[in-house]
């Protein structure tokens, strides 16, 4: 199993970016499945994700109004639309995927991880 993303890059401050990853080996019918970040020097954080139990979308306070998640359960795959990008932003993308009862979306509750994508915005 093995979760493959695509569509980092290099963007201005004020931007966007669309971020997507593919599934493969399972599917998200028991697994919330999203992303989280890791910015230089600092901790891997929760980013967004979509809950297996009633697909509800959840976003850090940092994003919110700004990123966007969603899925195409048909292809397995799941998305990030970035926009309003910030340099605070500039991090490592992780898709990852948690097991439905998870309780808090943190590295510590994550079973299968990307390989993850660099996402810098300049200002």
């Amino acid at each position: 199993v093995q979760l493959v993303e695509s569509g980092g890059g290099l963007v201005q401050a004020g931007g966007s970016l669309r971020l997507s990853c593919v599934a493969l080996g399972f599917t998200f019918d028991d697994y919330a499945v999203g992303w989280l970040r890791q910015a230089p020097g600092k901790e891997r954080e929760g980013v967004s994700y979509i809950s297996a139990s009633d697909g509800s979308t959840h976003y850090a306070d940092s994003v919110k109004g700004r990123f966007t998640i969603s899925s195409d359960n048909a292809k397995n795959t799941v998305y990030l639309q970035m926009n309003s990008l910030k340099p605070e932003d500039t991090a490592v993308y992780y898709c990852a995927a948690a097991p439905r009862n998870f309780k808090s979306w943190n590295p510590f509750w994550i079973d299968i991880w990307g390989q993850g994508t660099q996402v810098t915005v300049s200002s």
